[in-house]
């Protein structure tokens, strides 16, 4: 599943080929993905300017002079085509610019989604409301993971997973951040020392910011607006590699929790 860093990556990749463009045509190619598609949303958009392109959590939202905004989650399969031809089988929503550009969503498996609001998109999109810092932004620090964690009995690495502690995290980059700051996947979050805590929130940063310079990691059917694969799978310190040396000298392991696998070493996560 495109994570953060594959998502930022799809904002800035979209970014030089939308913003200030009008939309001359925005057409859906089937009612729906993972729910339907907004019935206004040819009509609210096509004519309008594109503002601006952000990224909230694992959401792109691209904004216009109309102050309607739509937001895209790419699912599990879904990505960007830039000056693409004729829409391909699972090319769901096209959208033509007067320069003419033609940027297409791709998504085979459909578990992707497209919604549109007016006004703030953060205060207007229910999904927004609840979610919690960005972990790259500099409300997301050690201070404020210590004091969400307190007293919580769940796993550390379900507490990194709630996007209601911190928002965007996915599982590849927690397993890979928890590697780096040497805390055990397992471990009750309440039972991670501030120190390691103080560890844990750069190693967040530097994973995420490292993955996003790659162009992310390439899972199944992701690739960059461009076409472009992302490489940092190259540089997994232990996601996808069980059996295999840790950097410490132990062996990397795989266990599964709440049915998604984890990879880490338990010579030194501890």
């Amino acid at each position: 599943m495109p994570e953060l860093p594959e998502v930022e990556t799809t904002v800035r990749g979209l970014t030089p080929h939308l913003t200030g463009q009008r939309l001359l045509r925005v057409s859906t190619m089937r009612p729906d993905l993972r729910r339907p598609f907004p019935v206004d949303l040819a009509q609210r958009l096509t004519g309008a300017t594109v503002t601006g392109l952000s990224r909230r959590a694992k959401y792109g939202i691209v904004s216009t002079d109309r102050d309607d905004h739509m937001i895209f989650h790419l699912g599990m399969s879904g990505s960007w085509r830039i000056g693409a031809g004729e829409p391909g089988k699972h090319d769901h929503l096209v959208i033509d610019t007067a320069a003419g550009q033609r940027l297409m969503l791709h998504d085979p498996r459909r578990f992707g989604s497209v919604d549109l609001v007016a006004g703030d998109p953060l205060i207007a999109f229910p999904a927004f409301v609840t979610l919690g810092p960005e972990p790259l932004s500099e409300a997301f620090d050690a201070a404020y993971l210590a004091k969400a964690l307190a007293g919580r009995r769940a796993p550390i690495k379900a507490m990194l997973l709630d996007q209601t502690v911190v928002a965007g995290l996915g599982n590849i980059y927690v397993c890979e951040a928890l590697n780096m700051a040497r805390i055990a996947p397992t471990r009750a979050a309440a039972d991670v020392p501030k120190a390691r805590i103080a560890l844990l929130v750069p190693a967040i940063k530097a994973v995420l910011e490292a993955s996003i310079a790659a162009g992310g990691s390439t899972l199944r059917d992701y690739k960059q607006p461009d076409g472009e694969l992302g490489y940092f799978a190259k540089d997994w310190r232990v996601y996808g590699r069980e059996g295999e040396a840790c950097e410490c000298g132990g062996t990397i392991a795989r266990i599964v929790q709440s049915g998604r696998s984890t990879f880490y070493c338990p010579k030194c996560q501890r």
